[in-house]
């Protein structure tokens, strides 16, 4: 039974009692069942707005799960290092932001520029990059070449 039927079958028992609704009680077993039904049906419209949500909400998950597979496969990561595909091309490093000590990633041309904001907290982080003396193209401390 749903919330409207239930309502209904409570105003039905009421007016079978025969309930004067001219005295005290019967004033407010009327404006009960009166707010009773409003709620109720308030509740019926609330379920039919979320159903129908519900159905958009699942078409747009299957529109978006049709651009991810057409568009997005591509750039999909992988733990592969002989792999071919273009997510493993360039350097991605670990940094803690010394005031937050949130970790993140950043890449080599980050590194490069010399500095960026932490994505945490805000605060400017610079870097300091140590070239090699020598004709190769790591940036280390030491070159073991």
């Amino acid at each position: 039974m749903t919330i409207t039927e239930k309502v209904a079958y409570l105003k039905g028992l009421i007016e079978g009692m025969e309930i004067n609704v001219d005295t005290k009680e019967g004033k407010i077993l009327k404006a009960i069942m009166d707010v009773l039904s409003d709620v109720a049906l308030s509740v019926e419209d609330l379920e039919a707005v979320v159903e129908e949500m519900g159905e958009q909400v699942d078409t747009i998950d299957e529109d978006l799960d049709a651009l991810e597979t057409d568009y997005y496969d591509e750039y999909d990561e992988c733990d592969d290092d002989d792999c071919d595909c273009d997510c493993c091309e360039g350097e991605f490093f670990e940094i803690t932001c010394p005031a937050c000590e949130e970790e993140f990633m950043v890449d080599e041309d980050t590194l490069l520029d010399g500095g960026i904001e932490c994505p945490n907290c805000g605060k400017p982080l610079e870097f300091e990059i140590d070239e090699c003396d020598d004709d190769c193209d790591c940036c280390c401390d030491e070159c073991d070449e």
